[in-house]
């Protein structure tokens, strides 16, 4: 059997282990297609909040919360993304917590969606989009997320009842993200169509999506299967304040 060596003469064997990168994927966000909006360095990044509220860790050291600490201004919240529960650090306290599944499109399917005429979103859109993310509550999402990647709407007598769009982007992964419709026009085919659309866009570019939803969210998760997605793992999220130093 022939094993793969290396120029030095010693073979080369893989870390039968090894992370995936989708564990780590904000820190690896900020450090590939992500990097020119990292603040922060080796131990603590984040995006700039405007654009984002995730942040992320090198380690679970003290160290590593110290510097993310001095990355957020009292008053100012991080959401965090991690495969194992976090700790409240010292100049933090919890503001939200829960556990996602992280999906993964194994399979993609073509699921017959009725066609409501979608629009691509921008800077003039994001009023309405921050009015229906408000309402929808689907997760972290700033005045400036829109700027991560292609985000695309539905509109309804001029009103905007439904986006999605992409915003973690690592090397071979986009994921799909702010899936939200308005109360009144659940159950159209909306959520599914927008998915399918950026699912598209982003398989086109040789990359894999993935999204994140509440674990008991059993209707999207129903959605995403569907549509050709699998859970992948089980993340937790937390969203830590950073309280006034004493």
């Amino acid at each position: 059997m022939n094993t793969p060596d290396n120029q030095d003469g010693a073979v080369s064997v893989p870390a039968p282990d090894a992370p995936h990168p989708l564990d780590r994927v904000v820190w690896n966000a900020l450090t590939t297609r992500h990097r020119s909006l990292a603040e922060g360095g080796g131990r603590a990044l984040r995006y700039p909040p405007e654009v984002a509220s995730f942040g992320a860790l090198r380690d679970n050291a003290p160290a590593s919360f110290q510097a993310l600490a001095d990355l957020v201004p009292a008053g100012q919240q991080v959401a965090l993304l991690s495969v194992e529960a976090l700790p409240v650090a010292p100049g933090f306290e919890l503001a939200r917590n829960g556990i996602l599944a992280q999906l993964v499109m194994t399979a993609p399917r073509d699921v017959p969606v009725n066609r409501t005429p979608a629009v691509t979103l921008g800077a003039a859109d994001v009023a309405q989009m921050m009015e229906l993310v408000a309402l929808t509550q689907p997760g972290p999402f700033s005045a400036a997320t829109h700027t991560l990647g292609r985000y695309r709407g539905i509109r309804i007598d001029g009103q905007l009842v439904a986006m999605s769009g992409e915003r973690l982007c690592l090397d071979g992964f986009t994921e799909v993200s702010a899936v939200c419709v308005h109360p009144a026009h659940q159950g159209r085919g909306h959520a599914a169509q927008l998915v399918q659309d950026i699912s598209t866009a982003i398989l086109a570019r040789g990359e894999t999506p993935f999204l994140h939803s509440f674990n008991d969210n059993h209707a999207a998760l129903g959605v995403y299967r569907k549509l050709g997605f699998t859970v992948r793992k089980s993340m937790c999220l937390t969203v830590l304040q950073r309280v006034q130093p004493m």
